[in-house]
């Protein structure tokens, strides 16, 4: 190797520097999830970013989804699938499968942390009773979808406080004690403000906000809070992104300094965003 290229990475672990002191021993939230969750090298790349980070003394919380795999599921399951406004309609039988999927993914997530190095521990928003929720009623009856009314932080602060990994599955409960599904999006912004960290990262499978659909060279680098409603009555923003860009705004009305949009699947898309002066992604700030 050329010195010339050594010292090319002796200077991008500078740059990383000063973005290592600003977030060690602070919490950032990722949410994970879709059809990258199912890709084996997006998969590994982003496990690999958040044992680097732990690695670090940053404290990164996971919290991920799994709507490719439960349809997949409740297809063998001979169960169809119905969305309404982009929620799944969900009875007792969607439920059990919904619960058994994510706990599954959850449980293998742990494990692949664990064998890169980093402890990680599995937590999910109904057993561990983190997430406290009401029947979602804006869309009509959907069955048993939550809407989080409140987080209890201590399960999760009490593995970050340790330098564990938490990895969390967003099942909400009711005060009755029923189990609901929670859109994941929803559940790690409102996690997000609970837990105050310094930024939420929402990885997806597009470079960000485009201004131009499918021209990833009109991505937005940058946007401020306050023109997120015009984007969406405009149509820039539109369909799957609506929930992620609307999850950003909740979590930084809830005083989480940055919001980030990232393309799960480039390369170490985590480390960059963090630890890189331009970043890659939409980053959405107040």
């Amino acid at each position: 190797m050329m010195i010339d290229q050594l010292v090319e990475k002796a200077d991008i672990l500078i740059e990383a520097l000063p973005y290592i002191k600003r977030f060690r021993g602070k919490e950032i939230l990722i949410k994970y999830g879709g059809a990258a969750m199912l890709d084996k090298e997006v998969r590994e790349n982003v496990l690999h970013d958040l044992v680097f980070m732990n690695y670090v003394g940053i404290r990164p919380i996971l919290i991920h989804g799994g709507g490719p795999a439960i349809t997949e599921n409740l297809k063998k399951a001979g169960v169809a699938s119905q969305f309404v406004n982009g929620l799944r309609v969900t009875d007792k039988a969607t439920m059990k499968v919904v619960i058994e999927t994510l706990a599954d993914l959850n449980q293998k997530m742990v494990h692949d942390l664990s064998q890169l190095g980093a402890q990680a521990v599995g937590l999910s928003g109904h057993d561990a009773e983190i997430l406290h929720v009401k029947q979602h009623r804006a869309n009509g009856d959907v069955g048993y979808v939550g809407e989080v009314v409140s987080v209890n932080t201590r399960p999760i602060r009490e593995l970050t406080d340790l330098n564990i990994i938490p990895v969390i599955y967003p099942i909400g409960i009711d005060e009755k004690g029923e189990a609901y599904n929670v859109n994941a999006d929803e559940a790690a912004a409102k996690i997000a403000a609970a837990m105050d960290v310094q930024k939420i990262m929402i990885l997806t499978n597009v470079r960000g906000i485009l201004a131009r659909q499918n021209d990833p060279e009109s991505l937005v680098p940058s946007l401020h809070v306050d023109g997120v409603e015009t984007l969406i009555r405009d149509k820039v923003i539109t369909g799957g992104m609506i929930p992620k860009v609307n999850a950003c705004v909740t979590a930084l009305k809830g005083n989480v300094p940055k919001a980030h949009i990232v393309d799960g699947r480039i390369k170490h898309s985590l480390l960059l965003e963090i630890f890189t002066d331009k970043g890659i992604g939409t980053e959405i700030v107040v």
